[in-house]
């Protein structure tokens, strides 16, 4: 096997890449450090020099989705709009994320790396805890006429991404994850009233 020699951070984000790809392939339970090597095209004692533990390329993982969620995000919601506009931007966005990483919920919902890593579980229930706090601000400060508590809005808006993000990758992706979505957005946000 005959491989080119790349600097080590280059290296480690192609590791983190492609475990999160073929995460999304096979499911991260399936993977192993055996198919992450064959699929770089490098030796399985080449990604441990990266990773000292298959712990430790989730965590590179899960922080690398963070990135990209972090960098997606910013990219698209114009902090010029309404917090009603932004609301409707951040949402899409998220779901248009994980049209292009279908890993993402099998990675979030993995019982296994949540059960064998508590640092990882914890490190994903940080972001999503952190998307409620955003989304709360953006409820109260949208001032929608049928005052919904702005947790409680929140934790609507989250289950309704999560919802359709298990029930996308359940049926093989055969839906339209970004435009049911927005369909089903709307029918919760008419419910939270007119906004200021």
């Amino acid at each position: 096997m005959v491989t080119t020699r790349k600097p080590a951070s280059e290296r480690k984000l192609e590791i983190v890449d492609a475990a999160i790809a073929l995460a999304g392939e096979m499911g991260p339970d399936r993977l192993t450090t055996e198919h992450l090597a064959k699929h770089i095209g490098i030796s399985q004692p080449a990604i441990f020099r990266h990773f000292p533990t298959k712990g430790d390329i989730w965590e590179a993982v899960a922080h690398r989705i963070a990135q990209l969620m972090a960098r997606n995000m910013g990219s698209r919601v114009d902090q010029q709009a309404s917090p009603h506009a932004r609301l409707k931007t951040m949402v899409i966005t998220h779901l248009e994320f994980i049209n292009t990483t279908p890993a993402v919920p099998a990675i979030l919902f993995s019982s296994e790396l949540h059960n064998e890593n508590e640092k990882l579980r914890a490190f994903f229930a940080g972001l999503m805890d952190a998307r409620q706090i955003k989304l709360a601000r953006l409820i109260r400060e949208a001032g929608y006429s049928g005052k919904p508590h702005p947790n409680d809005a929140a934790l609507l808006v989250l289950g309704l991404i999560q919802g359709l993000a298990m029930r996308w990758s359940l049926n093989a992706h055969q839906f339209d994850l970004v435009g049911e979505g927005e369909r089903l957005l709307e029918l919760l946000l008419d419910g939270f009233g007119e906004p200021s």
